[in-house]
C-alpha cells in the first residue's frame, strides 16, 4: 500500500474511522528527537489544528459529522514511548477524536486481539480496513487494504469489527485514564 493509497482511505470514509493500537512502542524516525527531548523534561512542540495537518483533518471531518475513535491496549508499567504518546492523544482528543485506553492486565480477553488496524465505516456494508504490520521494534513493515466489495468473504472485516467491540468494551475514556494516572504511575513500581 503506497502512502497515497493509505491517505486516500481517510478521504473516502463516510461515517467512522476507528484505530486499534496494540504495541507498547512505535518506532517512527521523525519522533526520535522529540521523544528524547520529552524524556529530558522539555516541553513538546505545540500541536493544534493550525500546525498539524492530521489534527486539522480530524477537526474538519468531525465538524462535518464523521466520527473518529481509537483504543490503545496498554501494558503497565507504561513505556517511555507511551508516556510521550499520551500527550499527543490529548491533542487528538481536543481535535475531536474519541480516545480510549484498555489495560491488558485487567482484561484477559484483550489477549485474543492480534495486530493493529484502521477500520472505516464499520457499521455499513461498505466497511474497509487497513491491516498494519510492524516488526518487533514497532517499525512499520507495510499496510494492507482489506475490502470485501462483493460480500464474498466478510470474515476478515467481521474479525476487525469483533476486535473493535472487545477493545471498546474493555477500555476507559482517555480522561478517566489520565485522571487516574497517579494510580497507573504507581503501578510502574509494583
Amino acid at each position: 500500500m503506497t502512502p497515497e493509497e493509505f491517505d486516500a482511505c481517510f478521504e473516502r470514509f463516510q461515517r467512522s474511522a476507528f484505530r486499534l493500537e496494540t504495541l507498547q512502542r512505535y518506532t517512527v524516525d521523525s519522533e526520535t528527537e522529540r521523544i528524547k527531548a520529552f524524556l529530558r523534561g522539555e516541553p513538546r512542540p505545540d500541536r493544534s489544528v493550525r500546525t498539524s495537518p492530521w489534527l486539522r483533518r480530524v477537526a474538519l471531518t468531525t465538524a462535518a459529522g464523521k466520527h473518529w475513535s481509537r483504543v490503545h491496549i496498554v501494558d503497565l508499567p507504561l513505556t517511555d514511548y507511551l508516556r510521550y504518546q499520551l500527550v499527543g492523544k490529548v491533542e487528538s482528543a481536543a481535535a475531536g477524536e474519541e480516545i480510549r485506553i484498555a489495560l491488558r492486565r485487567e482484561h484477559p480477553e484483550l489477549n485474543e486481539i492480534r495486530g493493529d488496524f484502521w477500520l472505516f465505516d464499520a457499521e455499513t456494508p461498505d466497511a474497509y480496513a487497513i491491516a498494519m504490520r510492524f516488526d518487533d521494534m514497532g517499525r512499520p513493515l507495510g499496510h494492507e487494504l482489506v475490502t470485501d466489495p462483493d460480500r464474498t468473504d466478510p470474515d476478515r472485516i467481521d474479525a476487525y469489527r469483533r476486535a473493535r467491540e472487545i477493545a471498546w468494551a474493555a477500555s476507559m475514556p482517555l480522561n478517566e485514564f489520565t485522571a487516574g494516572s497517579a494510580r497507573h504511575w504507581r503501578a510502574q513500581s509494583a
